[in-house]
């Protein structure tokens, strides 16, 4: 619920919380509206015919504690004539090593109508492959933070 701000991610310029609710489950789900600004490459507003850089996501979250899981999904809702990405991530304990944590990551990448798509559909994978790795970091950072603010 803190991932954001954090100095990993600095495209991640707002955070709305629309809804937070808990189920009979005892499950946190949280809906969220996300504002951030894609440096996005000269040739790539270029192919998309815009100068736009400030996107929208709708996210979703569920933190199950009782199974120790939390899984966020993500939607662009902005530039969805053009490109549509849809992400998924699950945190589970290590089966081996429950002080440890593992990641699943999909995410799926639909360009539409565009010329160069595929360079495109490239480009965004390799931002998300990247993304990952800032999550990680920025996850230890709100940790880190979180156990200075307690102490």
């Amino acid at each position: 619920m803190r991932k954001y701000p954090n100095p990993m991610n600095p495209s991640v310029v707002g955070v709305d919380v629309l809804e937070r609710i808990v189920d009979s489950r005892g499950r946190l789900h949280s809906y969220r509206l996300l504002s951030t600004e894609w440096g996005l490459p000269s040739l790539v507003r270029a192919i998309l015919g815009t100068s736009r850089t400030l996107t929208y996501i709708r996210e979703h979250s569920v933190v199950d504690p009782v199974g120790k899981k939390m899984e966020l999904c993500s939607t662009n809702i902005t530039l969805t004539n053009w490109v549509s990405v849809s992400e998924r991530l699950v945190y589970t304990p290590h089966p081996e090593d429950p002080g440890r944590t593992v990641l699943t990551q999909e995410a799926v990448i639909t360009v539409k109508g565009i010329s160069l798509g595929s360079y495109l559909e490239s480009l965004m994978a390799n931002t998300i492959s990247s993304n990952a790795k800032k999550g990680w970091a920025a996850i230890e950072w709100i940790i880190e933070n979180a156990e200075r603010a307690l102490s």
